[in-house]
């Protein structure tokens, strides 16, 4: 058939080879399988999962062909933004591209965060990299809990005052 309109042909077309029980959705694990990193690895679980749900708009735990579509141009477009940070060009982000790629974000992040990220999400290796999927899940992640913090610290201090609860409140809405 013909792509609906607002999808691309070739959106369409990966949406059919992806949709392996022709259900008319793609679920996590289909989408798990259709997504790969430049290392050949697919994409982890929970980055495949946050990402159905940013384009779930029924709130099923799968998307449309429609949601597939938007969810291509999204993972294109931070695909170009991982090969800009990707300097040496090696198909992964190493700890001083992650620092660079965080200054030129906009966030004021010490070394030792990026050390506890690479520690937490990069493969195991002498020389810990970060591949695409991880990357969209931090930035992902880094995004929604800065706009919870800057939710709380409204004069913009960069220090807040919160309860344990509303704390928890933040991760539990902005992560799971």
């Amino acid at each position: 058939g013909n792509a609906p309109p607002g999808v691309d042909a070739e959106a369409f077309s990966w949406f059919q080879a992806v949709d392996a029980d022709h259900s008319g959705y793609i679920s996590v694990k289909e989408l798990k399988q259709a997504l790969v990193n430049s290392n050949w690895s697919t994409f982890n679980d929970e980055t495949c999962l946050l990402m159905i749900n940013m384009f779930d708009k029924t709130r099923s735990g799968r998307i449309d062909v429609y949601g597939f579509s938007a969810l291509l141009r999204f993972i294109q477009q931070w695909r170009n933004l991982f090969q800009q940070y990707d300097r040496d060009q090696s198909g992964s982000i190493s700890f001083s591209e992650l620092q660079q790629a965080f200054s030129q974000m906009g966030y004021n992040l010490s070394p030792q965060f990026s050390q506890l990220l690479l520690a937490r999400y990069a493969q195991r290796s002498s020389n810990p990299s970060i591949q695409l999927d991880r990357f969209i899940q931090i930035c992902m992640q880094l995004q929604s809990t800065t706009d919870a913090f800057r939710e709380k610290d409204t004069g913009l201090v960069g220090n807040v005052r919160l309860s344990y609860e509303d704390f928890l409140t933040m991760v539990v809405t902005r992560m799971l």
